[in-house]
């Protein structure tokens, strides 16, 4: 599945304009590596994206082409760290 597409899908991202935009301006990370969003993400797949103030790593667990109630959770949490303003100056 598309980088763009699963991160919508997901609901880690509202829109895929947004998920393309951020890994366009080099903020989405596959498996160490930069991502394009046309980047095919697979279960297993570690998925790092730095937003402005907050950085969040986590595993993909589970792949669908829709939002279903009944499907288990698409990711798993591996970190969330807020970056704070005086670290983005020095």
């Amino acid at each position: 599945m598309r980088l763009d597409k699963y991160l919508k899908v997901s609901r880690i991202i509202k829109r895929r304009t947004v998920a393309k935009e951020l890994a366009d301006d080099e903020r989405v990370f596959v498996n160490d590596k930069l991502a394009k969003p046309s980047t095919d993400v697979f279960v297993g797949d570690v998925v790092e994206i730095r937003f402005e103030h907050r950085h969040i790593k986590f595993e993909v667990t589970f792949l669908s082409e829709k939002i279903m109630r009944n499907n288990p959770p698409m990711y798993e949490l591996i970190s969330d760290t807020k970056i704070s303003r005086e670290s983005d100056e020095s």
